[in-house]
């Protein structure tokens, strides 16, 4: 991969909305430079400066889940208690981060769509505390259908 990106790339690459990538650039929070009118962001100096810096003291977790609403769950909490946080939905995405920066703690839902969390990433020592977790989505469905007859 080429060390520059576009903004629309480093959306995709970082996982976010492509206005706060134009927030970021234009606040100088993401290393960009301005050619011919557009923006590219330097890859080498985001992976490097941005996203394996750590705020001191301040713990950073990895949360690997396909289930939205359980990410945007995890999301909420770990901000409301000052937790650097990375939300992926797949093991292919986790091995990623794995590989971008260290976390403290991890929390890993062992069914996923692209495999088994927990055999893919065990070999992975990465020094962080793993929680991990099997999250059924029919039986959960089955359970509120049960205890709320329509």
């Amino acid at each position: 991969m080429h060390n520059l990106l576009t903004v629309k790339e480093t959306a995709k690459y970082l996982r976010i909305p492509l206005p706060t990538v134009y927030y970021l650039v234009q606040r100088g929070q993401l290393p960009a430079i301005q050619i011919g009118g557009r923006w590219r962001i330097k890859k080498n100096a985001l992976d490097k400066d941005i996203l394996k810096e750590e705020k001191s003291g301040q713990p950073t977790v990895l949360v690997v889940d396909d289930d939205e609403s359980l990410q945007n769950l995890f999301k909420l909490f770990l901000k409301k208690i000052g937790f650097s946080r990375v939300v992926v939905g797949t093991v292919k995405e986790a091995i990623a981060a794995l590989e971008k920066q260290r976390f403290d703690l991890v929390f890993l839902d062992l069914k996923l769509p692209d495999g088994p969390a927990d055999d893919r990433l065990r070999f992975r020592e990465t020094g962080a505390t793993r929680l991990s977790y099997r999250h059924h989505h029919r039986l959960s469905r089955q359970r509120n259908a049960r205890s709320h007859p329509g």
